[in-house]
């Protein structure tokens, strides 16, 4: 099996004997495993001190907890403290980055109804004091993940509260977005998508 990037070099140099092989390891799952393909390259980016970026923990209260045995607790009963904002925060190049990841199935377009308005309420905050901000959006059927600035989104977001569609089409996404290719090195390197949107001079 071929690990994904983790800062350490792979065992072995022969691990992918045909294209079709390669395919397979390279693309299969893939819908599966968005979140774990967005851990892994955030991963790679602090080992590599590229960007310092995590996933943000979601608040719960436990309220109850049983004790089968002494060393093991399991939760029976939890709920959310706060309503949760963005998936991901962190820094890059000395600029604070916050960003949503979504997956949808739909094959023609993003349902709004996958953002909350706590969600967009934070990132325009976020915008407004300079931040680096977006969603990252993967549609499943097409294996294809999109980079959408908030600057975008946010037009269709307004679209939808004065009546509009309550949908981004994948036209749309592709035209205003971003399309961050599968790798290895890192596996979803959506940091070099930055450097081709006007969000000022990230190196200052």
């Amino acid at each position: 099996m071929v690990n994904y990037p983790n800062g350490k070099k792979h065992p072995s140099k022969d691990l992918v004997t045909s294209d079709s092989e390669k395919r397979k390891i390279n693309y299969g799952r893939r819908g599966m495993f968005f979140e774990e393909a967005i851990d892994a390259s955030n991963q790679y980016y602090l080992l590599n001190q590229i960007a310092v970026i995590h996933k943000r923990p979601t608040p719960v209260q436990i309220v109850k907890v049983d004790y089968p045995k002494r060393s093991k607790a399991v939760i029976k009963e939890a709920y959310f403290k706060t309503p949760s904002t963005t998936d991901y925060n962190g820094i890059y190049k000395g600029r604070y980055l916050d960003f949503e990841a979504k997956e949808t199935r739909n094959k023609t377009s993003f349902p709004l109804h996958n953002i909350h308005e706590h969600q967009v309420e934070h990132m325009k905050a976020v915008t407004e004091q300079g931040g680096i901000c977006f969603l990252l959006i993967h549609f499943a059927e097409y294996e294809e993940v999109y980079l959408l600035p908030y600057q975008h989104f946010e037009v269709y977001w307004q679209r939808m509260t004065d009546g509009g569609r309550k949908s981004i089409t994948l036209t749309e996404i592709r035209n205003d977005g971003i399309l961050i290719p599968y790798g290895y090195k890192p596996r979803l390197d959506y940091l070099a998508a930055l450097t081709l949107r006007e969000w000022g001079k990230i190196n200052g």
